[in-house]
């Protein structure tokens, strides 16, 4: 799901306009369903008593039963995301008596995907958007009244909340692209009225830093060489236009992704940031505002700065977590050594705090497991006692999951690939993570390129195990947290030694004995979505089939279609990436992109898109079709008119899913749930290839094998 984890500055502009792409519901946090139907006839293993029968794709990838427990700052209410009549919505309960929770959202046609308490104490806070348009409103609830008010009712742009403080607690800083859709100006708004201040008006920054107070203390934006600065204005009080900024810090393009503000302590004279200028990897630092003084605060020699623990009011950081292939926690504060020390006996699996109350004596807590669903806590520091509240999905518990290893794998030219690998339950007796006997492996990759592939629950690992495959997904060279030299290892390196790392890790899977040479899939979705596309047309002979879902086929047709907010990142795409305002930069994106080469693909592909998709748009999908289906190369084409950058929708991800376990059966070899009713209330479209897969065109209406008619704009 979405627990919070308190990143930094250039992680946040990175998933903010960059190409990260998940399932909608994360599914390493237990994105099931409610509903389940009866599986194939079930096996009990001995040891556990657990089935080991096919798990139903409605147990895999339906929403959650419950998630994404939080408790109100004031401690009073306790709330959480669960289905009313199959979309998941926000309710509300007394702290003290969950089962008394009643929704207070009423969203009928999208899925709430996240929500955080305002300091109010009495109003929840979420975004949502319309069929994956990404135009984001924010929207706030009061859950003594019930009543939800959009605090952003402007049409066609793109709301965040920036800011909110327990200093103003009927307020919040949220920024809106209206007046210029490349950039965000800051608003102050009013919870309870929705009536909204301009404060700062955007002179062609990529964000502003924000105070307590809700002052403007920094203006953050990237150089036009990639690299970015922190702009600290001259007179405090003077921020808007014609206001003058000095520099205050600077980072190259090399320390771009691994450098940025982190916030401000309690008293504002202190920022936090992550730097990794004269390292390698990202540290936190406190600078000394009125000396100028850095102090260094935390550092890892393997992994940037990841989550952070922070002290409520005080707005200390308290721990910080760096991860490499699992979380490790750094204690910067004693005072929650006993309570960290004292977590780490409840449950078997990698913690994550939720929510804290302003006095601090109630948290809500995660656990996060790699063969089990997600599990919700309030703990209660004074007693040192935890409270279960619940788990994500509570008929997980009759099936045996894999579990998750984590391999390194070297690289051939000597970089390490942290990566992990689930493998079939029965496969690997002696748990080495070595089946007895080589399997049909699926290389899943992430998307981004920056972000990364984590340990525990992951939908995706468990289903495709399930189904009798060895799963890897591999760190390759651009994801993030290893330091900047393996982020910058990439640069200029789309279908180059980022597509070396893919296939020196099914090498290496060769090698040892856990993949069969020619039983190999690729599949991911966004940059995961071009690996494969790329994976099957620069070395066609290494994979069996691949599954792209929302992936670029042209890196220049995919440069030229950006959403107009992604303006102030373009710099930072053009080093990462190339540059597609040149001929020959232009020339150099058309060698790395698979549509330029799509007669080499000799090897079954199933590509998924969602019509709304702003970042990677519709084009990327139809224009591959089109010259695959001219050369009369085999492709199916599934698309979803209601749907964005993934498949938020359950039926809408259910559908894909189906589609793709039988696409994965058909060329690998592995079993398979039939489609069964998994096609109901989906608005899946299959204009190409429906009749190539078994049970396909059965399943669909005539009406539903073309292409989907334009809806009238709103």
């Amino acid at each position: 799901m979405d627990e919070p984890r308190h990143n930094l500055s250039p992680a946040f502009w990175v998933a903010a306009l960059a190409l990260t792409f998940t399932f909608s519901l994360s599914c390493q946090s237990g994105c099931q369903s409610e509903k389940s139907r009866d599986p194939s006839p079930s096996t009990t293993t001995p040891s556990t008593g657990k089935e080991s029968a096919l798990i139903p794709r409605s147990v895999l990838f339906g929403n959650p039963q419950k998630a994404s427990a939080r408790i109100s700052p004031n401690g009073k209410w306790l709330s959480f995301l669960a289905p009313v009549d199959g979309i998941l919505n926000v309710w509300v309960g007394p702290a003290d008596n969950l089962d008394a929770a009643k929704p207070v959202t009423d969203d009928k046609t999208r899925d709430i995907r996240g929500h955080s308490w305002a300091y109010t104490g009495n109003h929840i806070l979420y975004s949502q958007d319309k069929k994956g348009d990404e135009n984001w409103h924010v929207y706030a609830t009061n859950v003594e009244t019930g009543e939800t008010k959009d605090l952003t009712p402007v049409e066609n742009v793109h709301a965040r909340i920036l800011d909110v403080s327990q200093k103003f607690p009927n307020e919040l800083l949220v920024g809106l692209n209206d007046r210029i859709p490349q950039l965000h100006d800051v608003y102050r708004v009013n919870i309870e009225t929705g009536e909204r201040k301009l404060i700062q008006e955007n002179q062609g920054v990529a964000a502003y830093v924000t105070d307590d107070d809700f002052q403007i203390r920094f203006a953050f934006t990237f150089t036009p060489d990639g690299g970015q600065v922190l702009l600290k204005p001259k007179t405090a009080s003077e921020t808007g236009e014609g206001a003058e900024w000095d520099e205050f810090m600077k980072a190259g393009p090399e320390d771009a992704m691994t450098t940025g503000p982190a916030g401000f302590d309690k008293t504002g004279n202190v920022l936090y940031v992550q730097d990794s200028r004269d390292r390698d990897t990202g540290a936190l630092f406190a600078i000394d505002l009125s000396t100028g003084e850095k102090t260094l605060v935390a550092e890892n020699p393997r992994a940037d700065v990841g989550e952070m623990l922070v002290h409520p009011t005080e707005k200390t950081i308290q721990a910080v977590g760096f991860t490499y292939s699992r979380r490790e926690w750094t204690i910067l504060d004693d005072s929650i050594r006993a309570d960290l020390d004292y977590l780490a006996t409840v449950e078997d699996g990698e913690l994550i705090v939720t929510s804290r109350t302003l006095d601090d004596q109630f948290w809500t807590v995660a656990f996060l497991l790699d063969d089990g669903p997600l599990k919700f806590y309030l703990y209660d520091r004074a007693k040192q006692e935890t409270r279960f509240l619940f788990s994500s999905r509570d008929d997980l518990d009759q099936y045996q999951l894999a579990k998750m290893h984590t391999p390194v794998i070297k690289s051939r030219d000597g970089l390490n690939l942290v990566s992990y690998l689930t493998l079939p339950v029965d496969s690997d007796p002696d748990g080495d993570a070595r089946p007895a006997k080589p399997l049909a492996l699926v290389l899943d990759v992430h998307g981004g390129p920056w972000a990364r592939d984590d340990w525990g629950f992951n939908s995706m690992h468990q289903w495709l195990a399930n189904r009798g495959y060895a799963v890897l997904s591999v760190n390759y060279r651009g994801s993030t947290g290893f330091g900047k030299n393996f982020t910058n290892a990439a640069n200029g390196e789309w279908a180059g030694k980022m597509h070396d790392d893919l296939i020196d890790a099914v090498n290496w899977a060769v090698e040892q004995g856990i993949a069969q040479r020619d039983k190999v899939a690729i599949m991911g979705g966004s940059y995961g979505g071009y690996a494969t596309l790329v994976g099957l047309t620069f070395t066609p002979d290494v994979f069996a089939c691949g599954v792209d879902i929302v992936g670029p086929s042209s890196l220049v047709t995919l440069m030229e279609n950006v959403p107009d907010y992604w303006a102030p990142f373009m710099p930072v795409m053009k080093i990462r990436v190339g540059d597609v305002d040149t001929d020959e930069g232009k020339a150099a994106l058309l060698k790395c992109s698979p549509l330029t080469i799509v007669d080499r693909i000799e090897r079954p592909l199933l590509i998924g898109q969602g019509a709304n998709d702003p970042r990677v748009t519709q084009l990327e999908a139809d224009q591959i079709v089109e010259a695959m289906t001219a050369k009369k190369i085999p492709v199916t084409y599934v698309l979803y008119p209601d749907e964005g950058h993934g498949f938020a929708g359950e039926q809408n991800r259910m559908s894909f899913n189906a589609v793709t376990e039988a696409f994965l059966a058909k060329h690998l070899g592995g079993q398979f749930e039939p489609i069964g009713d998994d096609f109901e209330d989906s608005s899946l479209h299959v204009p190409t290839g429906a009749d190539s897969l078994p049970g396909l065109a059965e399943a669909l209406p005539d009406d539903r094998q073309q292409m989907p008619a334009e809806e009238p704009a709103e």
